[in-house]
This record gives C-alpha cells, sequence and structure tokens, in this order.
C-alpha cells in the first residue's frame, strides 16, 4: 500500500499531463481548420463586406463547444487579417499578447481584395490546468497557451483590384 501511494501521484500527474498535451493538439489542429475555411471566404470574395467582428463570427461559428461556445470563443479569440498589396515579399510583424497580463492585442481586418495577398492570423487563449512543478504547458500567462493558426494566400481575382 505505500508503495502505490508513492508511485500512484506522480502516475496521476503523468496521465493528466498526457491527456492536457493531447487536448491542446487537438484544439490547436481545429483552430488551423476554422482557420482556413474562414480564410477560403475571403480568398474566394465572400467576405467583402466584413469586419473584423463579421469574420470573428465566421471562425467561432466554426469552433463549436470545444472553444467555450460562442461567447467564450469571442472573449478569448483575436482576428488579425492584412492586406499585403500584391507581393508576397513583404515579411508581416506577428502581434503577440502583451507578456505580463497575457492580454492579446485588438482585432484587425483589412483584407484588401482581389488579387491581394492576404495573411490571416487567428489567436486563442486556452486555459492549461495541469501546472505541476514541470508539466505546466502555459507560455503566455498563468494557466493560459497561446494558440495560433496562420493561412497565406493571393485572394482570386473576382471583381477590379484594389491593391
Amino acid at each position: 500500500m505505500v508503495e502505490f501511494a508513492m508511485v500512484a501521484a506522480p502516475f496521476l500527474a503523468l496521465l493528466f499531463a498526457i491527456a492536457e498535451t493531447s487536448l491542446i493538439f487537438f484544439a490547436g489542429q481545429t483552430l488551423e481548420t476554422a482557420t482556413a475555411d474562414s480564410a477560403r471566404l475571403i480568398l474566394t470574395g465572400q467576405a467583402a463586406g466584413y469586419d473584423a467582428t463579421a469574420f470573428k463570427d465566421q471562425v467561432c461559428s466554426r469552433l463549436h463547444g470545444l472553444f467555450g461556445g460562442t461567447a467564450g470563443c469571442k472573449t478569448n479569440l483575436m482576428v488579425d487579417v492584412r492586406n499585403y498589396g500584391k507581393s508576397f515579399g513583404t515579411k508581416p510583424a506577428k502581434p503577440t499578447p502583451d507578456p505580463v497580463t497575457g492580454k492579446l492585442p485588438d482585432d484587425f481586418y483589412d483584407a484588401g481584395g482581389p488579387n491581394c495577398v492576404v495573411v490571416v492570423r487567428v489567436m486563442y487563449q486556452w486555459p492549461v490546468w495541469v501546472t505541476l512543478n514541470g508539466l505546466d504547458l502555459s507560455d503566455v500567462a498563468k494557466g493560459k497557451r497561446l494558440l495560433m493558426a496562420t493561412a497565406a494566400f493571393r485572394s482570386e481575382p473576382y471583381g477590379t483590384p484594389t491593391c
């Protein structure tokens, strides 16, 4: 019984850490898929009249219950859509959260128009529960991990170029 007590705590900690790591990878893949699907709206010109809020709604509609429902998604999600003209040569700056508070930057949306190079970034602060010594997966603020998905593309020639 003493041996079991000595082995049980590390075993359970490792088991929970493995489960949380796999959940974070699954959530990251879900965010990548939602970003790619939402970016397709910009690629094809279907999001021509969107603003940051409308685009965030599109992303959140693809993230379902895993991300805290619609309210949790809109609170912890940040969208950054930038138009880089007609060239892939410009290196986009990476939006980063505040290193102390973990607060995400404000949403930004400028999708340009037809034939524009567009970079879509979506960030989500995922809550981390297992925070034992050496097993803490948080990287933004205490108890939060930043999940980030990116899509870069040239939009289709669906109208008069406005880049």
